[in-house]
């Protein structure tokens, strides 16, 4: 019998010049595997001489910040060229249909900046009288252009369950090894309404201070409209004037009041680096380390702190700052801090206190023994590491070198989680939180999945600093 091959499972014949060619490609000899040697590489990405983030009239650097009421309004900023006047935001409920119907516009406020890619003006529009837990679809206006549409929910109710993101000092090479941090914080966290930033999100003062911000929009890219980001200022958002001389003193830097729309609600004396803001079921106080040490404020501060927090009507509450009460590097002692804000902390028993700085990894608990909270907890994204102290490895508990973090805090009810993961997306640290009222919290463990405590391995770095783990 006469076998017949069908025409679906018939071979398919190649012509002979295509035979030729295939065998010719699986002759050819195996690539070569090239090992690159580690070198030091600079903080940006950007060539000397290149202007890569020079402004224009399409605007940039777009960022929501969140009101002093969250439920009801959030605030913008963004950049374009000088020649951009009077620009506006557009808003409207978000909808199904690429039609926005109706929209409303809110007027901006500008300010001027002459940095290394060229001179900008920043503007800002603070959003009212919006609903609660609602999608709403706004863009910003530049010079004849427009941004794209962007989505930001506004704060649920009190009651409703809240993921937030906390992220310690981006701070260098931003682009480089920040992103992958942020981006992997986004993928397991992607319910984030809130972003909260524990300063120095860049390092500045090297002549480049605009690429290291512009860096750091390409790192945090959507995050930056899709969560409304709270950030703390760190000591590199100041710059020294009249350094090394008597008369040397820290000076805000002009990127900080123009990039961020914050709630203006802050310590006398500290006023645009200080706020407070609700948001859902937790009051979130930033304070500014810098200006508390350095500039006279950490009395005002206190005060400040004190009244906010006997005045919170919400279960949780929240403080971020730069600089922390308890120092995980070697021969850091925060004083003032120790001595006027900490007791405020324990007094009012903040749940969490949200630090950066010291460039590990590091939790320990408040004064008082018999009770969980404070947990003042210290973390580091980007590329500069440290290394631990002898205090911290005996006093905190777990602790890291070496090792990019992101935190993921969610506050349902009586319950907060927490969770450190690495920049793999692995778990590091965990624990909950539970009680209705700060009297009644108890700790609770979360060990497994946890990987094993990271030590920094290197003797010294690139550089032939042994006091650094990484730079």
């Amino acid at each position: 019998m006469k076998h017949v091959v069908s025409p679906a499972r018939a071979p398919r014949l190649l012509p002979l010049g295509a035979c030729l060619l295939a065998a010719s490609l699986f002759a050819l000899p195996a690539l070569a595997e090239t090992v690159v040697k580690t070198e030091v590489e600079p903080n940006t990405l950007v060539p000397a001489g290149v202007l890569r983030y020079a402004p224009s009239v399409f605007p940039d650097r777009i960022v929501a910040s969140p009101a002093q009421d969250a439920a009801t309004g959030f605030g913008v900023s963004w950049r374009t060229a000088t020649s951009v006047d009077a620009p506006v935001l557009e808003i409207v409920v978000a909808g199904d249909s690429p039609d926005m119907g109706e929209r409303r516009r809110v007027a901006s406020r500008s300010a001027a900046l002459d940095g290394e890619n060229g001179a900008a003006r920043f503007h800002r529009a603070d959003v009212d009288g919006l609903q609660p837990d609602t999608l709403y679809a706004w863009r910003v206006q530049g010079g004849g252009t427009w941004s794209p549409w962007m989505h930001t929910r506004t704060a649920a109710a009190a009651d409703a369950p809240l993921t937030l993101l906390y992220f310690g000092d981006t701070q260098n090479k931003n682009a480089s090894l920040s992103t992958r941090v942020l981006r992997e914080a986004h993928r397991h966290a992607p319910d984030a309404r809130l972003a909260l930033f524990a300063g120095d999100l860049v390092s500045g003062g090297d002549g480049e201070d605009d690429n290291e911000w512009g860096e750091w929009f390409d790192a945090v890219g959507p995050l930056a409209t899709m969560v409304v980001n709270a950030p703390a200022p760190g000591n590199h958002e100041y710059w020294e004037e009249f350094e090394d001389t008597p008369q040397e003193r820290r000076v805000l830097g002009d990127h900080w009041t123009r990039t961020f729309a914050l709630p203006a609600n802050g310590a006398a004396g500290a006023e645009p680096t200080t706020y407070w803001f609700d948001y859902q079921n937790v009051r979130v106080v930033v304070l500014d380390g810098t200006s508390a040490l350095d500039l006279g404020t950490a009395e005002a501060q206190a005060a400040w702190l004190d009244r906010t927090l006997a005045a919170n009507p919400h279960r949780w509450s929240i403080a971020l700052i730069h600089q922390p009460m308890y120092s995980p590097r070697q021969d850091r002692e925060n004083v003032l801090l120790r001595e006027h804000v900490l007791p405020v902390l324990e007094r009012r028993r903040v749940d969490l206190v949200l630090q950066g700085h010291d460039h590990v990894y590091g939790r320990r608990p408040g004064e008082d023994a018999a009770r969980p909270t404070p947990q003042y907890l210290v973390s580091v994204v980007g590329a500069k590491q440290y290394r631990l102290g002898d205090d911290a490895r005996r006093d905190m508990d777990p602790t890291a070198e070496d090792t990019q973090l992101f935190q993921v805090i969610r506050i349902d009810g009586d319950t907060l989680h927490y969770e450190s993961r690495t920049a793999t997306g692995r778990l590091y640290d965990a624990f909950e939180l539970r009680g209705a009222t700060p009297a009644a919290r108890t700790l609770h463990e979360i060990t497994e999945g946890r990987i094993a405590p990271r030590d920094c391995a290197r003797a010294a770095t690139l550089k032939g600093r042994a006091d650094r783990c990484w730079e």
